[in-house]
């Protein structure tokens, strides 16, 4: 057994004994030992007419958002929001692997491109992934889906072409290469489960 395995079964283990306790004595043993844990994010309720046009733009992808039989589950992590649809409460069930390389797409983002960004909700879809932001000091909206070929658009209002704005646009391009690489496989590894 590798230590993949090991710790995948050690948090089944301790999944399964909190979950049979009640919530005040899983709160203690919580706050006890200083555990951390991801805040899910509630669901909210949105009419069919407007379902898919929140901070979403208007893609093929983003369609697949209102469909009935879709599931949805938010989770918040450092501040960021990730939503995970799919048919099946499996699919909606955070693995540590999206969680990782969550964390991981946000801190490359703020490191390659820049600090100071708004992100939106990273929607992961069975056969895509989609995230949004804004950059403040450009004042620059980012779109980034996993599939297409070139999946980054940017949108933004009077937007000064100069030097700063060049070098953001590559920054944006490389790392969206990266992000597209990553979730990809995260993707798979979904597609096969």
């Amino acid at each position: 057994m590798n230590n993949y395995d090991e710790i995948k079964s050690l948090l089944k283990a301790s999944r399964m004994i909190l979950g049979n306790i009640n919530e005040t004595q899983n709160r203690d043993i919580l706050r006890k030992h200083n555990l951390l844990t991801e805040q899910e994010v509630e669901d909210v309720i949105v009419p069919d007419n407007i379902q898919g046009k929140i901070d979403q733009p208007d893609t093929k992808d983003s369609e697949e958002i209102g469909k009935p039989s879709d599931k949805q589950k938010g989770y918040k992590i450092q501040g960021n929001t990730i939503i995970l649809h799919g048919t099946e409460e499996t699919e909606i069930e955070l693995t540590t692997d999206e969680k990782n390389a969550f964390v991981e797409s946000i801190d490359e983002f703020r490191n390659e491109v820049a600090e100071l960004v708004e992100f939106g909700k990273m929607n992961v879809f069975v056969d895509n992934v989609e995230w949004n932001g804004k950059v403040s000091e450009l004042n620059l909206e980012f779109f980034y889906t996993i599939n297409e070929p070139n999946g980054v658009y940017v949108n933004g209002d009077m937007i000064k072409l100069d030097q700063d704005y060049v070098n953001t646009i590559n920054k944006l391009q490389s790392n969206y290469e990266k992000f597209k690489t990553k979730w990809s496989k995260i993707v798979a590894s979904r597609q096969q489960s």
